[in-house]
């Protein structure tokens, strides 16, 4: 008999849990929200902003304008690739750019269906890389947005989430804050009706802060988001996304680095970080608030680390010189293989040096008639080495994902599919 009523006492457990809106918790329950001034740890973390500053904006500086747009596009490609591994979802570059690119969707329903969710992120950031939160970015209105964007353009296979304690399939409404309680490894965070006044307490703490303090505190904001889990599902994508855009806004990035090839390429260490920071304080050295300040610390440096790192990889890839080299000793195997006409060099070097090329300029540069020469540039486009938004728009350097192991060593793991 005893064994009979215990299904039914975890069953009538879990439909009082659901009834749960709000279980009054305080929002100093996520404090520290900010790198206290008093902090032992703050003059080293102050460093680290100050040389992130610095090298951001020398890279940026350094970098030909032509290379500006090309580059931001590569890295929302590569952010979408490395957001989607933290995720599990491996989908390759190379299909997810025959997706973005040519519409050319795989056979396979879930390749598909990833392919998709590929084009989704990558319009979410481009949405941002140009302008589309403003100046505010830490608020609560920029995370509703940025989920409500992505899940909308989503398949309805990727809108589900299975609730491994009842089995059911709950369905993922885009921009919509969770009505449900979840469970996130160990932490609980907080009953769905405290969601809304932990949102307006996390915009309160990073909204409005000056440069060098949202550069410090974008680590803190980030696992706090996490901590809050507003959503049913999506809420990893919406918190590095929400951090690309806020290191964005502060450093004038123009979108040429993220912070989200590091955190994947370090998986295991991020998300140890974030279960860390769940920890509440461990004794009187360990900060004021509920949670653990020194955790919070650990994982800014860790932050701030990787930050720089992918800072300095992306310098190194386009180094002018050795960029062109790269570029040019592919042209040249392609040409003794007779996939490209030697003077094809001629416009590859052309837009190297001025960023694009206009159409119309297309004949004197490889002195031929325009025939011809539509002819010789069309191998390029095909492959993807340049690209134009129109039939007249002027051709412009990209960066094909089945050439990035030739031309950007390193920057995704292993060998793609179809790669020359």
């Amino acid at each position: 008999m005893k064994a009979d009523k215990e299904p039914d006492r975890k069953a009538a457990k879990r439909r009082a849990s659901r009834k749960v809106a709000d279980r009054g918790e305080p929002t100093s329950s996520m404090e520290p929200m900010l790198i206290s001034e008093s902090s032992r740890h703050r003059a080293a973390l102050s460093d680290a902003v100050l040389q992130l500053t610095q090298r951001a904006a020398a890279f940026r500086s350094r970098l030909p304008e032509g290379l500006i747009e090309p580059l931001s596009s590569l890295v929302r490609e590569m952010n979408c690739y490395y957001s989607n591994l933290i995720e599990g979802h491996n989908t390759h570059p190379v299909d997810i750019q025959r997706a973005l690119y040519f519409g050319e969707k795989s056979g396979d329903p879930k390749k598909r269906d990833l392919q998709q969710e590929a084009i989704a992120h990558i319009a979410v950031q481009r949405w941002i890389d140009e302008g589309g939160l403003e100046i505010r970015v830490a608020t609560a209105a920029a995370v509703i947005e940025i989920h409500r964007r992505f899940y909308e353009a989503l398949p309805d296979s990727l809108k589900w989430v299975d609730n491994p304690e009842t089995g059911e399939r709950e369905s993922v409404i885009p921009g919509k804050v969770r009505t449900k309680d979840v469970e996130v490894g160990l932490l609980v965070p907080v009953s769905p009706g405290a969601v809304a006044r932990h949102l307006e307490h996390w915009e309160k703490s990073y909204a409005s802060l000056g440069t060098f303090e949202s550069v410090l505190n974008t680590a803190a904001a980030h696992h706090r988001l996490l901590w809050i889990h507003p959503f049913l599902d999506g809420n990893g994508r919406v918190a590095r996304l929400i951090s690309y855009a806020m290191l964005r806004n502060a450093l004038d990035t123009c979108g040429l680095w993220s912070v989200a090839r590091g955190l994947a390429r370090n998986s295991a260490a991020y998300k140890h970080h974030l279960t860390t920071c769940d920890l509440q304080r461990r004794n009187d050295l360990d900060g004021r608030g509920n949670l653990s300040e020194e955790a919070l610390v650990d994982f800014t440096r860790f932050f701030l680390g990787t930050c720089l790192d992918q800072i300095e990889f992306m310098e190194g890839l386009m180094r002018p010189a050795e960029l062109r080299a790269r570029i040019m000793a592919w042209a040249d195997d392609e040409i003794r293989t007779k996939r490209l006409h030697d003077k094809a060099k001629l416009v590859l070097d052309h837009i190297l040096f001025n960023g694009i090329l206009e159409r119309k300029d297309l004949p004197g540069i490889v002195g031929s008639d325009d025939r011809q020469a539509r002819r010789i540039a069309q191998p390029l486009v095909e492959i993807g080495l340049i690209r134009s938004t129109s039939t007249r728009a002027p051709y412009a350097l990209a960066f094909p994902a089945e050439l990035a192991p030739r031309l950007m060593p390193g920057l995704y793991p292993g060998s793609l599919p179809g790669q020359r």
